[in-house]
């Protein structure tokens, strides 16, 4: 027998995928089922991502947020066994609380980013389509000073013309991964490229010693690519519109 043949297989990396959702009550109806509906059927072609990612394991979290904020699961799920529990609407908007939830978790020691084997920086996914109604101020200022949050991939979703675009935009740290969306079609297509594109880009290695910041230019870059290459969606990028204008009006029948 080879001496190599005595190693086992050498153990990936650990890539958490994490979903931070606005479940207010202005996300009832189309916004909510169809953001569902996106997520459940996109899974299986991240399966396959994650079983074919010799470099990392993925697992998926995600944090729902109305009057409180609660995890759908306890801690992150592997991709090839994560199973999306639908999310119902209903409730005020605590993006601050949470805020101040996900970075309780953003910790080597007692979080999800526990791992023997190491880990990629995180993925962050935020999907809102309004205002918050609590001190979202103070919880994104304690999210901002975790180092998995700086340096880990962010995007953000804006479900419609009354999305705080300018609060989505001081989560990801820059214009350019705030999108803006103003139905049903744009919206699902933008969750399942957005996810699986991230996955992707956050799983890979990255040999830049100055961190994560190329991993997110390289995703900047593909979803400009994505929108700017399909002349029939209505996806907005950046958050340079007024606010109390826009370049299409919502459609969510």
């Amino acid at each position: 027998m080879s001496k190599l043949d005595e190693f086992d297989e050498l153990p990936r990396r650990k890539m958490t995928l994490i979903f931070l959702i606005d479940k207010s009550g202005s996300m009832s109806g189309t916004k909510i089922s169809t953001l569902n509906v996106a997520v459940q059927e996109i899974l299986p072609t991240l399966r396959d991502i994650a079983a074919d990612n010799v470099e990392a394991e993925i697992h998926v979290a995600a944090l729902e947020y109305s009057t409180v904020a609660e995890w759908m699961y306890d801690s992150p799920q592997n991709a090839e066994q994560f199973q999306w529990r639908d999310v119902q609407a209903g409730g005020l908007t605590s993006m601050g609380a949470a805020f101040a939830k996900l970075e309780e978790k953003l910790h080597k020691e007692t979080g999800f980013m526990k791992s023997a084997t190491g880990s990629f920086a995180p993925v962050f996914i935020h999907l809102s389509d309004g205002e918050p109604t609590d001190d979202y101020a103070s919880g994104l200022a304690k999210l901002k000073s975790n180092s998995w949050f700086r340096y880990g991939i962010k995007i953000a979703i804006a479900i419609g013309h009354d999305a705080n675009k300018q609060i989505l935009c001081d989560f990801t740290g820059t214009p350019e991964a705030v999108l803006t969306v103003h139905n049903k079609e744009d919206l699902k297509a933008l969750i399942q490229f957005v996810t699986i594109t991230s996955s992707k880009v956050g799983s890979s290695h990255n040999s830049n010693p100055d961190g994560n910041s190329d991993k997110q230019q390289e995703l900047n870059e593909k979803i400009k690519d994505q929108i700017e290459g399909d002349p029939n969606n209505h996806i907005e990028l950046g958050v340079d519109l007024d606010p109390n204008a826009t370049a299409w009006p919502d459609d969510w029948d």
